[in-house]
């Protein structure tokens, strides 16, 4: 008889079986494919989402391997949502993934829908946006994360807060993006991980999550932080 690969999370008190089903059952769109989804995607498939769409256009650079966890310097030059699909699917043969190359635009919502979730894993202000608006016009929670530096932030948008309430105007300098300055690589895994963490909640039903608080990390201090987020109020 095969061994059960869930049967840590079944003993969880309130989670069981239900908890697990419902992950099974799960439709979850991970948008972006780099230092955040790699986690995220991860643990999301390890932990039995039943299907997962990852979204990037990007390809795996020698710079990304020192926190993109997927990916191996065999990998360079690839599609990065290529190569997470074929890891994910020696890592956890029992989620189907599909693998968009793409950058979302206007046809955010059209791709978008019919996700029970998504998590925001991009790293540019106009790509955050997009994907945000897209999950408010669906009805979608949207499970947020960034990262820059030392300092790392995880939240969750449903209930009519949005990324707008947090970030009314564009900041004069892009959180997460990795490319044009430093961060550190397992901040990234910190933050990814407590993205899917998030998910798994939501989707099993067994909390409110960080609907409402804003989390950030200083990795220097090993410190968390909670700040509130109301809906419609520009904090």
């Amino acid at each position: 008889m095969e061994a059960d690969a869930f049967v840590r999370h079944r003993a969880l008190e309130g989670f069981g079986a239900a908890g697990q089903d419902a992950l099974a059952r799960a439709r979850v769109a991970v948008v972006g494919a780099g230092g955040l989804g790699c986690p995220a995607a991860l643990y999301l498939a390890a932990a039995g989402v039943g299907r997962l769409t990852l979204i990037d256009s990007d390809r795996v650079s020698v710079t990304n391997l020192h926190r993109q966890v997927l990916f191996g310097p065999e990998d360079v030059g690839r599609p990065k949502v290529e190569a997470a699909a074929e890891a994910l699917a020696r890592l956890a043969p029992g989620t189907e993934v599909t693998a968009l190359d793409a950058r979302l635009g206007a046809d955010a919502p059209a791709v978008l829908e019919g996700h029970d979730l998504i998590l925001d894993c991009t790293d540019t202000w106009p790509s955050r946006l997009t994907v945000n608006d897209a999950a408010v016009a669906l009805g979608v929670p949207l499970v947020w994360g960034a990262v820059q530096g030392w300092f790392g932030q995880v939240t969750v948008f449903d209930e009519g807060r949005t990324l707008r309430d947090v970030f009314p105007h564009e900041p004069p300098q892009d959180l997460a993006v990795c490319d044009g300055g430093g961060v550190l690589g397992p901040l990234c895994g910190q933050v990814g991980t407590a993205m899917a963490a998030q998910a798994v909640v939501l989707l099993s039903g067994t909390g409110r999550g960080l609907r409402g608080t804003l989390q950030v990390l200083d990795a220097r201090e090993g410190v968390w932080r909670a700040l509130p987020v109301a809906g419609g109020a520009h904090a």
